[in-house]
């Protein structure tokens, strides 16, 4: 019945499907009941909710699955469709990416709640990504840094006065990354996370859970188009939510080219154009402290890219070979080459290009 349901939009000319929690489809088939959750295991849920007291290996991540998108991923082909699955799971989300994207028979990508938390280090991001190159065999993944879920990733990961320069830090990052990438409406703005009274609360998860959880309203605020109009253009009537306070919209960071806008755009063209970017391989390089450094490889082409996650400069010597390489400029930000050193400022980036 659901492919079905899936075959009524293709017959209309959808694209493809975006699947909500994609481990979720089957249950075990004995009704067995989860075990009590460990006191030290992954949980990616608030205190509060009841589902972290389980350990939920009977009710989501079932091998039935694994045959049901085999099916799915059947009927797409007959459509040249395409999907992408979210992988809701506490202990081995990097794994269920790499099983239900590996192979021809399975789905052309996944992302997991990894880098939707609130660790924001190098260690963890290449944890992460390395993780899943690990054992997936020939899967694709899909990286985001916010959605509809969890507090906008400028709020988790920085402080206000840092608020833009963590943003454009954050989208050269995920777009140098090996793999697609997901952007969540408004974080080409940079906004940040909304604050809400209960009174304004529309998530029922908030409204239950209030107020040791408040809910997932503060991301899903309406979008600012130009501060200048009406509830900064998104509707005539009363929005659902609360327009953002203290941000700038659309319009008018259009007029400013050091907005972040400006910056998503030329970071987001500059991948476009580059083979390095798009499917080129990627390779960590040791690096201390707040630094992320990894180079991107095609046969042709070769990118060092380096990330400075702290508010302080940082010298680190020249990766080798590229003393003479050429800065791509979208993707370089308070950095500066010096005999033989590079020097990042704070929240710096810097690819070079050989």
């Amino acid at each position: 019945a659901i492919l079905e349901v899936a075959r009524f939009w293709l017959q209309r000319g959808v694209d493809g499907f975006r699947l909500d929690t994609i481990n979720y489809y089957f249950h075990d088939r004995q009704l067995r009941s989860n075990p009590p959750a460990s006191a030290t295991g992954a949980n990616t849920v608030p205190a509060v909710n009841p589902y972290g007291l389980q350990k939920h290996d009977f009710d989501k991540t079932q091998p039935e699955n694994i045959e049901f998108l085999k099916r799915f991923r059947a009927l797409l082909n007959e459509y040249d469709a395409f999907a992408v699955g979210e992988v809701g799971d506490e202990e081995r989300s990097v794994q269920t990416m790499a099983d239900y994207t590996s192979g021809p028979e399975m789905l052309q990508m996944c992302y997991s709640f990894e880098l939707l938390g609130p660790q924001f280090t190098p260690e963890h991001i290449r944890n992460t990504v390395e993780g899943f190159f690990k054992v997936a065999t020939d899967g694709w993944p899909c990286w985001a840094f916010s959605n509809h879920d969890v507090e906008r990733h400028v709020t988790r990961w920085s402080e206000h006065p840092h608020e833009a320069e963590v943003a454009k830090l954050c989208i050269s990052l995920l777009a140098s990354l090996r793999g697609s990438l997901c952007i969540y409406q408004g974080e080409e703005l940079g906004l940040t996370e909304t604050a809400l009274t209960y009174e304004q609360l529309q998530d029922p998860y908030g409204i239950r859970f209030w107020p040791d959880f408040k809910g997932r309203d503060g991301c899903r605020t309406p979008y600012l188009w130009d501060s200048s109009a009406p509830n900064a253009g998104f509707t005539d009537g009363k929005p659902w939510l609360p327009l953002p306070s203290g941000q700038m919209a659309l319009a008018q960071q259009e007029e400013d080219q050091s907005s972040v806008l400006h910056h998503y755009r030329a970071v987001l063209n500059a991948r476009g154009a580059s083979p390095c970017l798009l499917t080129g391989a990627l390779e960590f390089i040791e690096s201390s402290g707040t630094i992320l450094s990894f180079e991107r490889s095609t046969k042709g082409e070769k990118r060092w890219c380096v990330f400075n996650f702290s508010d302080q400069d940082t010298v680190l010597d020249i990766f080798d070979g590229y003393a003479d390489a050429v800065f791509v400029q979208a993707f370089t930000r308070h950095a500066k080459v010096y005999c033989g050193k590079l020097t990042l400022g704070a929240f710096g980036t810097v690819m070079l290009a050989r």
